[in-house]
């Protein structure tokens, strides 16, 4: 890249014949060299973080590569990335050890439940749930200070479940992996009608007359509850007023997100029209989540977010792929072929999923490289073979993120028993996110580069 004494606004555009488009990063958008020959004042460098989880365990023999080091192929699952494969890191090895620690619960709910907090959580069927806050959430909380939403999570199976799921634990456990707080887990949205009426609005379009129009809206009614919320803390007591402060903080939270669009309103969108609602078939809907969450990357509207391509203890079937069992029973295989092998498909339709998007970000060209290059995709589990249930040598993969030193096409294994949080601090600091430790991380790993 070459570096010019002109400098170049990010924001801005190509303006004729009534229409607009908006400029990629240029080199003369990069800020000029001073007489002494330094960078003045050169924005920090994008990262984003997509965690996707997949229930259920994995048919392993179709998961780990016949050899340790560069990648030749990648192994059955993950095939559909061949194409990608350099920017493919398998890490082996790696284990849940807070989902065995738990007395009590059921190792699905304690597989989602932990997977990001590394924590063990409270057991309990009520809503006195009590976890961990997650890795994502850490990143969020310092890669979110530019963006209007901190996070977005989003999925594929209904979280209505309430009350008792899996082994008497609460369904929050199962319904998502993200926590902002030990007490606040994150929902999942799985209708794209509702995300993209989070990201741009009930307008139904991404037309910035119309995100304007809502801006004004929004912050009128903010402006509002603010005034009453203000009002309503003189006349509770103390115990009252503690009840509500968790609702406050969020009431901040959608003032900053509508300050921060408005300084973003001039940005050019892409112009894409509302979802009607819930596709039936499972790869549409998957695929028209992911991009939705490419858009939401690529306007900058979030930095990190979090996929449930299913729910634990799942019973989703896929006739469309040739399985037409249930995708729960069928993970407890007792190591007939047959249904490893129909495992392995269901495991591998998920997996192709993710691959949409991958394939998506790779196509963006951003600053000196790819949308992916400057993305940290984590891709796994907290259930290695799901016959026997157990939470150790995860199948976990870390894709993309070359522009944070992610250095892919490589298979690591590391010793056995090693916790994932160590991954974890890894990850947060190629991020700019840096921790002591996380979870119950022992260090960080070291092989990611």
């Amino acid at each position: 890249m070459f570096i010019t004494r002109k400098h170049l606004s990010r924001r801005a555009v190509l303006r004729g014949a009534g229409a607009t488009l908006a400029l990629p990063l240029l080199d003369c958008m990069v800020p000029a060299l001073t007489a002494l020959g330094r960078t003045a004042a050169a924005p920090a460098r994008l990262r984003r973080l997509g965690v996707f989880y997949v229930p259920n365990g994995m048919s392993m023999g179709y998961w780990w590569p016949r050899t340790e080091g560069p990648l030749q192929e990648l192994p059955p699952t993950l095939r559909s990335l061949e194409a990608l494969k350099d920017r493919v890191l398998l890490l082996g090895g790696l284990a849940d050890k807070p989902a065995d620690l738990m007395e009590g619960g059921g190792d699905h709910a304690r597989s989602a439940g932990t997977f990001l907090t590394a924590t063990t959580f409270k057991l309990t069927t009520g809503a006195d749930v009590y976890a961990a806050v997650s890795m994502d959430q850490v990143a969020a909380r310092k890669l979110a200070r530019e963006t209007q939403l901190t996070s977005l999570e989003l999925g594929i199976e209904s979280n209505a479940m309430v009350g008792t799921c899996d082994g008497g634990s609460s369904c929050a456990y199962t319904n998502t992996v993200a926590w902002r707080t030990p007490t606040t887990p994150l929902p999942v949205e799985r209708d794209p009608r509702a995300v993209f009426e989070r990201l741009f609005g009930t307008s139904g379009s991404t037309d910035p007359a119309a995100r304007l129009a809502r801006l004004e809206r929004d912050r009128t009614i903010i402006d509002a509850v603010s005034s009453e919320l203000k009002r309503l803390e003189r006349i509770l007591g103390a115990g009252d007023r503690a009840k509500v402060s968790e609702y406050v903080d969020s009431v901040r939270d959608v003032e900053r997100r509508i300050r921060t669009a408005e300084l973003q309103s001039s940005r050019e969108l892409p112009l894409v029209d509302e979802p009607a609602g819930i596709p039936d078939d499972y790869a549409t809907h998957a695929k028209l989540q992911m991009d939705l969450l490419a858009l939401a990357y690529q306007t900058d509207l979030t930095r990190v977010s979090t996929f449930m391509l299913g729910k634990e203890v799942s019973g989703r079937a896929y006739p469309e792929i040739g399985v037409s069992d249930s995708h729960h029973p069928l993970s407890h295989h007792q190591d007939e072929y047959g249904k490893l092998e129909r495992l392995h498909r269901v495991n591998e339709y998920h997996f192709q999923q993710f691959a949409h998007l991958v394939a998506r970000m790779e196509a963006m060209p951003e600053g000196d490289g790819t949308m992916l290059d400057h993305t940290v995709f984590l891709y796994g589990t907290g259930i290695s073979d799901s016959n026997t249930h157990f939470h150790d040598d995860l199948p976990v993969a870390v894709v993309g993120g070359q522009r944070a030193g992610i250095r892919g096409g490589r298979y690591v294994r590391h010793p056995q028993g090693t916790p994932i949080a160590n991954l974890y601090v890894a990850l947060l600091d190629r991020l700019g996110v840096h921790v002591d430790s996380f979870g119950d991380s022992t260090g960080r790993l070291e092989t990611l580069t």
